[in-house]
């Protein structure tokens, strides 16, 4: 966050003094990069409080919701850039190429050593992602701005500004998406992309003789990491309750990584919904 706010300052007077939209358009991903690595550092602090009475599953959710508002911050940055972009295409403006390519080299640098503090630590957190792809964002801008500097010092041809800034707009709006799309699908309580709730439950019963039936079965995420599920369990009357659950609760965490589970074992009808 500090590395991309103090260099944010120094690409602005680049890009004003030089006339580059791809060196303002990365000071203004930079921009929103600073909130958004800020918030994700906020979130990923303030996701270790305990539970309380009011959050009973304490704070985990407030990185995915990080996660989501970073990528819709940028997909709004994305569509600016774009806009302003192609304008220019039709009425290109005179760029100082010099002041632009040794402000973008550095900026590569900022980016490169930003960007390796991040890449690869928690990969399945999304708020490190969301904070990821801020980050790739600026590195894709700055090369970008580099490789526009040296055609425009070597051609003269002016558009390759605004072109490239397009390019880099709609490569990294792609990450964007993802992140946004993962993270509503954790808001909205859906199930991890990779669980076959068909195989869980065919497993359990092929494992657990005992087990006459599963219903009620829902599984969700709290965070990428931590996956929740609670079930009935419809079981023969004679069996060990305690031994069953114990046994569920065995399979579920060794095959199917659910550590936290809330189930129901049932051996009459559901109190639920009771069978005619």
């Amino acid at each position: 966050m500090i590395l991309t706010a103090g260099f944010m300052v120094i690409e602005v007077v680049g890009g004003i003094v030089s006339g580059s939209l791809a060196l303002l358009a990365d000071a203004g991903h930079m921009l929103t990069d600073s909130a958004a690595l800020g918030m994700a550092w906020l979130a990923e602090r303030w996701s270790r409080r305990p539970a309380d009475t009011l959050r009973s599953y304490g704070y985990h959710r407030l990185q995915i919701l990080a996660a989501f508002v970073n990528g819709i911050g940028f997909i709004a940055v994305v569509i600016w850039i774009c806009i302003e972009a192609v304008s220019r295409v039709f009425a290109p403006i005179a760029v100082q190429a010099d002041i632009m390519l040794i402000v973008a080299a550095i900026g590569l640098l900022v980016n490169l050593a930003a960007f390796a503090l991040l890449h690869g630590q928690h990969s399945e957190n999304l708020n490190v992602r969301g904070a990821a792809v801020h980050v790739l964002g600026d590195l894709a801008g700055s090369a970008a701005a580099v490789l526009a500097a040296t055609v425009i010092l070597a051609t003269g041809w002016m558009p390759i500004d605004p072109l490239l800034s397009i390019l880099v707009a709609l490569l990294i709006l792609r990450s964007a998406w993802i992140v946004v799309r993962q993270s509503a699908h954790i808001l909205l309580e859906g199930a991890p992309p990779d669980m076959d709730v068909a195989l869980l439950r065919r497993t359990l019963i092929e494992a657990i003789p005992a087990i006459r039936d599963l219903h009620h079965v829902h599984v969700w995420s709290l965070t990428p990491e931590r996956r929740l599920l609670t079930m009935h369990v419809d079981t023969e009357p004679s069996v060990d309750q305690a031994e069953t659950l114990r046994r569920v609760k065995q399979i579920l965490a060794e095959r199917f990584g659910i550590d936290h589970s809330t189930i129901q074992i049932e051996s009459e009808q559901c109190a639920d919904h009771p069978r005619e």
